[in-house]
């Protein structure tokens, strides 16, 4: 049961840590990339139901979070004025795969298979905010992806089965959040800001 409470402490820093993140999209510090974050408020959810369907417990809640918390900042960013990062082709491309991605998981009705299109469509739509934060990590934050990790690692405390179902997304989640988060602290500063506005 405690490890339980842990599960729900995770998804709480979870949706605490976007809070600070809006606070420095508006102070224009912070400018997200929205194909990232759109696909990352999806993919999650996928994952969620994939991962009900198959009976995974409290364990999913961390995976249902790291779908809600993007969502919340993706809606920041259409109510915020000049936060957006100009997207590029590259960008648009990743989240053209990454919808084929989810396209793939509608045509098949087993829950293993669909948590691999929402690893591959989460992955997908993760690689434009690696090689923004990379190249300007000024224009990221970490707290997100720190509580990503700590939210996602929690949910190995209450799986009860396990099961592929059960572990691979917050595997995966705790994976690509340290990946995002070594991209904003090895990541090459800009001389000048380098924020791109649309």
């Amino acid at each position: 049961m405690l490890l339980e409470y842990l599960v729900f402490a995770g998804a709480i820093a979870q949706l605490v840590t976007v809070f600070p993140y809006v606070r420095l999209m508006l102070k224009g510090r912070v400018k997200p990339n929205r194909v990232s974050w759109l696909m990352w408020s999806i993919a999650p959810m996928i994952a969620t139901a994939a991962g009900i369907s198959k009976g995974v417990g409290w364990a999913v809640l961390p995976v249902f979070m790291s779908g809600f918390a993007p969502l919340l900042i993706l809606i920041s960013s259409f109510i915020l004025k000049n936060v957006r990062w100009k997207l590029s082709r590259f960008d648009y491309g990743c989240g053209v795969l990454s919808a084929f991605a989810l396209i793939l998981w509608a045509l098949t009705s087993n829950p293993n298979i669909a948590i691999v299109f929402a690893i591959a469509s989460d992955g997908l739509a993760a690689v434009p905010t690696i090689m923004k934060a990379w190249s300007n990590p000024a224009s990221e934050n970490m707290a997100p992806f720190l509580s990503g990790v700590f939210s996602a690692a929690t949910a190995f405390g209450a799986i009860t089965i396990w099961t592929f179902s059960a572990v691979a997304f917050p595997a995966y989640l705790v994976f690509i959040n340290l990946v995002l988060i070594s991209s904003i602290y090895l990541g090459k500063p800009q001389k000048q800001s380098g924020q791109r506005k649309q």
